[in-house]
Order: structure tokens, then C-alpha cells, then sequence
């Protein structure tokens, strides 16, 4: 077992530590699931991830259904022994009823594991709150599958965490929420187009009332979306589905995001997916010029969504300071 004792198994510990992107999945209102990619912290009997309290929308899907998944499938920022690929089913806990402590955990954190911020002056991280103000996920693993080494074509290895009892997550916030950040695309092929750069995605459909992510080993176009190869040991589900492509530059100082949504209908060892429509992302791409503007150009709005998020929750904008 690992150093807490009666959690994971030991060798999973290397990847928790160390991944710097998971895919995390939810669901929403009518079941449908989510993914984007995040950055995982280790809890004390937790894996843990960050949405921006300015863009609440994953920690309020999973305040609303619990039945949640992490897939551990990206090696960037693992060394070679420890690029197992690992997915967490479990159940989630959200944590925003004390805001600063949260902002102060994520950017003690985040500042420890990733470089992309290094770089930016404090005087400038001060002004960032809307960036750095956090609302924390904390997932508790039900059960983990596993395929060491990363290899998907063989049988994955099983871990079963037993009954699970786990606080509430914090009461919900008051009040209208926030308004969406930005209107939906219209068409999905050009989010597809890029997609296509950006290697094989993770497809995530929904088993047994819980999301299930997994990395795909293979995809190709299609006229109406895209056909994945799956890997072994463990099958997708026909109906809603969610395809996430990413990728991050080695201390996510860049990423790229696509998220298309639609259905899925599996074939064996392969799935097809029908888009129905794109999700707006966030990516961070081409110079470090281009990055910066496409990362600050969001303040001013994300500004008033934090200044209200934060007053439904009964609380003072948090400050962004040093550890």
C-alpha cells in the first residue's frame, strides 16, 4: 500500500505525484459527460484538482452529482518508471467555504509543481486573482484501473478501495450564478480541424451512473466526427459522449484543448463518435507574446464574475499572496 496507509497501491504514487495534466471527468444535469484536462494535487487521503472560482462550472456539476473520475494519462512531467496510465473512479468533496485558504494552497501548489508562472513578476501575480482564486475538488477513490507502463493493448491491473464514507461537500452558494463566459461556437469542424494535431484524445461516456474516461490507442476522422481505438481490460458504453484532445509543453508554460461532445457508439474494440457540438476552451498557444495575451486578455470579465462568485459565497474577494 502507499505511505497512507490504506489508500492506493505504493507504485501509483509516482504518478500522482508528479503528472501535470489528469483528465477530469463530471457529468451534468441530464448526464452527460464533461472532461478537460487539470492539474492533480495530492490530498491527505485525496487526489485533488482546482477550477477557478471565476468558472465554477466543474466543481458545481460535481456539488450536483458526486460520481466523478480522474484518468491519469498524460506522462508529461513523469519519468519513465512511473508512466502507468491509471483511472480514478471516485467520489467527490468540493471545498469553497474558506476562499483565501483555498487561493493560498493553490498558489503555494501550483507554483511548486508547474514553471509556466515562474516567470511572471509578483507584482503582476497580485493583480491575478481572478486566475488564482480556487475552489478545490477533492476526489476520493472508489476504484482504480491501471496499465503499467503505459500499455493499453494489455489487461489492466485492479484496485478496489472498499466501502467509502465521505463528508458533504460545502453548502452551495446563493444567489443567480454567473452568466457563461463566452457564446458556444457554431460549428464544431474547425475545433475538429485542430484537433487532428493534437494526437489521440481520451472518450469519456457514461457506465453505471458514473462518468468513464479512457485513453484512447488510436483515432481517425470521420464525416460526422472521429473513430477511437479503445484499450483493453475495460469497455465504453454507448450514448453521450465526451472527447477530450490535449496536450502541454513540459512545465505548462503552453497547452492546446479541444473539447467536442456528442455520442458514442461502441464496436468492439473501437467507438464511434458523432459530434454534436464544441465546448469553448482555453488554450495557450504559438510565442510566449501570444500566450501572455491570450492568458491576461480574459481579466477584465473574469474580474466581475469573480467579485460576484465570490459574494454568493458570503465572501471577500481572496488575495493573491506569497506562501
Amino acid at each position: 500500500m502507499s505511505a497512507v496507509e490504506g489508500v492506493w497501491p505504493a507504485e501509483l504514487d509516482g504518478v500522482f505525484d508528479r503528472t501535470l495534466t489528469c483528465e477530469y471527468a463530471s457529468l451534468t444535469r441530464d448526464l452527460r459527460p464533461i472532461t478537460w484536462a487539470v492539474t492533480p494535487y495530492r490530498g491527505e487521503r485525496s487526489l485533488d484538482v482546482s477550477t477557478g472560482l471565476s468558472y465554477p462550472d466543474k466543481a458545481e456539476r460535481a456539488r450536483r452529482n458526486p460520481q466523478v473520475a480522474l484518468l491519469f494519462s498524460d506522462p508529461t512531467g513523469c519519468p519513465s518508471a512511473t508512466t502507468s496510465v491509471v483511472l480514478v473512479r471516485g467520489h467527490a468533496r468540493v471545498r469553497d467555504a474558506d476562499l483565501q485558504a483555498n487561493t493560498d494552497r493553490y498558489v503555494r501548489e501550483s507554483l511548486a509543481k508547474t514553471s509556466g508562472m515562474n516567470a511572471t513578476p509578483w507584482v503582476l501575480r497580485r493583480r491575478m486573482s481572478w486566475y488564482f482564486s480556487r475552489i478545490w475538488i477533492e476526489v476520493w477513490p472508489e476504484s482504480m484501473l491501471w496499465w503499467p507502463g503505459g500499455d493499453l493493448e494489455a489487461e489492466p491491473l485492479r484496485w478496489d478501495g472498499g466501502p467509502l464514507t465521505v463528508a458533504p461537500s460545502d453548502p452551495a452558494p446563493v444567489g443567480k450564478r454567473s452568466s457563461g463566459r463566452l457564446r458556444p461556437p457554431v460549428d464544431w469542424r474547425p475545433f475538429a480541424d485542430r484537433a487532428q494535431g493534437l494526437g489521440a484524445p481520451v472518450l469519456t461516456t457514461v457506465a453505471n451512473g458514473s462518468p468513464l474516461p479512457l485513453r484512447t490507442r488510436g483515432v481517425r476522422r470521420t464525416a460526422d466526427g472521429f473513430r477511437v481505438e479503445l484499450p483493453a481490460g475495460v469497455a465504453a458504453v454507448d450514448g453521450p459522449a465526451c472527447l477530450t484532445f490535449h496536450r502541454v509543453g513540459p512545465g505548462l508554460e503552453w497547452q492546446e484543448n479541444v473539447v467536442l461532445v456528442g455520442r458514442a457508439s461502441v464496436q468492439g474494440a473501437s467507438a464511434e463518435v458523432t459530434v454534436e457540438r464544441a465546448l469553448n476552451d482555453w488554450s495557450l498557444a504559438g510565442s510566449r507574446w501570444q500566450r501572455m495575451r491570450a492568458f491576461t486578455g480574459p481579466g477584465r470579465s473574469l474580474r466581475r464574475r469573480l467579485a460576484h462568485e465570490a459574494a454568493r459565497r458570503g465572501q471577500p474577494v481572496p488575495t493573491v499572496r506569497r506562501a
